[in-house]
């Protein structure tokens, strides 16, 4: 195994590493590595990236085969900034070159059953839905892992859900399709470099044959200090992860928006039933 494979591994969990497998590739590499990027250039991308990228994506599993999916590029630099302002006034979706926008797409299998006479009765059902927002996110994680193969940076924006009615709108949706998120694709800002953020030690996520918590009220306090460390050394505000994961949870304020997207599904006509 490489030094900077052995070091990516150990930054994930903060030098508290569990035990690795022998062997060791480029790909666990590039997994290991991930990391937000948040500081862009805006060097175009290289002819034929979107291509390679949305190739990988869709080389990712789908529900059935189903491909209940969509996505939109967006290269326009004034619609970036849109959609900048949209998530909360993020910049880097208006200095990176490429935002992407992952959709359920429900809009095609409802026009496909119509052609072939069929009225589509399931297309209205939360799990119809769920399949296709599973199947954009396994098609944004295959398009994160190549666009970062190719040495460029990403980043998930969640916070277009913040405004998904606005954001169907400026993408001309049709019924029967919702964002997802976003994800931004660029060349890294050298001179602002993004860190491994380390996570959750494996024997909170872990669980041996049943559902087990008793490792939290051992391993959380310390990681609340790993956190800690990290957010000094990337120059971030200084907040416990618990807490910080409580604040999220506490209050109907906090999610921007979100409150509502039960009722945006509903006016896209999805998980109604």
């Amino acid at each position: 195994m490489s030094h900077a494979a052995v070091n990516a591994f150990d930054k994930r969990y903060a030098g508290h590493a569990p035990p690795r497998a022998n062997a060791w590739n480029p790909v666990l590499e590039a997994q290991f590595s991930h990391r937000s990027v948040r500081s862009y250039l805006p060097t175009p991308l290289a002819e034929g990236t979107l291509e390679t990228l949305i190739g990988a994506a869709q080389s990712a599993a789908s529900s059935s085969n189903l491909q209940l999916w969509s996505v939109v590029a967006v290269r326009d630099a004034e619609r970036r900034a849109a959609f900048a302002e949209l998530a909360g006034h993020q910049e880097h979706i208006a200095i990176a070159p490429l935002l992407l926008v992952f959709l359920a797409d429900l809009s095609r299998a409802e026009r496909i059953a119509r052609g072939k006479g069929v009225e589509p009765e399931a297309i209205e059902y939360t799990d119809t839905f769920l399949a296709g927002a599973f199947d954009a996110a396994l098609a944004a994680q295959n398009a994160t892992l190549a666009a970062e193969s190719l040495g460029l940076g990403t980043v998930y924006i969640g916070a277009l859900r913040n405004k998904v009615t606005e954001v169907a709108k400026l993408l001309g949706l049709p019924p029967r399709v919702s964002p997802v998120f976003g994800l931004v694709v660029g060349h890294p800002d050298p001179e602002r470099p993004a860190s491994i953020k380390p996570r959750l030690p494996q024997p909170v996520i872990l669980h041996q044959e049943i559902y087990n918590a008793d490792a939290e009220p051992d391993t959380l306090p310390a990681y609340d200090e790993t956190l800690r460390a990290f957010q000094a050394g990337q120059n971030l505000p200084h907040i416990d992860w618990t807490t910080q994961l409580t604040n999220r949870i506490a209050t109907t304020r906090v999610l921007n928006g979100r409150e509502h997207l039960r009722d945006a599904l509903d006016q896209f006509g999805l998980a109604r039933k």
